[in-house]
């Protein structure tokens, strides 16, 4: 499972990684304009990412805009819903406005910080991503 980690803070990143160290390849990106350019290099190369898990508050480009962003970019190249990526929004604050924000915008699932490895796990299952 190829995955993009989006997050500008680096202990949140290094959490993601390591839970993640176990189910294939994962690329980092620390705000969303670096998101962006990941996924479009990744569809360009025939190579997309399985999962994205993409923080909400960040510099430059937040996770709300970058998720916007993304999707039109798999429109763009006709991909399927079934077949685009998995999008996991993550927060420290989870209000009711990025929750339907990010449902409108096609967010796969919401997790909020600090993620724990049983609810991670839950949730990579529930998308399909892992047995």
């Amino acid at each position: 499972m190829k995955t993009l980690i989006v997050e500008d803070d680096f202990t949140s990143r290094l959490l993601l990684q390591e839970l993640l160290k176990g189910y294939g390849p994962a690329h980092i990106a620390v705000n969303g304009k670096e998101a962006i350019e990941a996924v479009r290099l990744a569809l360009e190369a025939g190579e997309p990412y399985a999962l994205i898990c993409l923080d909400i508050m960040m510099p430059e480009m937040d996770g709300q805009e970058a998720l916007k962003e993304i999707r039109t970019l798999e429109e763009a190249r006709e991909i399927i819903s079934s077949n685009r990526a998995k999008i996991l929004m993550t927060t420290a604050h989870a209000d009711k406005v990025n929750v339907i924000k990010a449902r409108e915008q096609q967010c796969d699932f919401f997790l909020v910080k600090p993620i724990q490895r049983a609810k991670l796990i839950e949730v990579l299952r529930q998308l399909k991503l892992i047995p």
